[in-house]
């Protein structure tokens, strides 16, 4: 895949998210000629693919609450997924 474009690096989760939502819409239906419609999937899995980076580095930040035997926070740890 190429690198993705200085405007979607730029672009905060939800402005990404949806333009993704638009362009998504657009080729459900069916009235983009297929010139246009190369070019917005193209767009589109870049959206994607910056979206997922954004998730992830989310992800990464979120740490869990520790409870000790007394019941009071006693601290966190990273938040592991499965």
């Amino acid at each position: 895949m190429t690198e993705i474009p200085d405007d979607i690096r730029q672009m905060n989760f939800e402005t990404a998210l949806q333009e993704l939502e638009k362009i998504v819409g657009r080729l459900e239906s069916g009235d983009v000629d297929l010139e246009d419609s190369i070019d917005m999937y193209a767009r589109g899995v870049h959206l994607k693919a910056h979206c997922e980076a954004k998730l992830k580095a989310a992800e990464a930040r979120v740490e869990k609450l520790v409870i000790g035997t007394d019941g009071q926070p006693a601290g966190s740890e990273p938040f592991e997924t499965e």
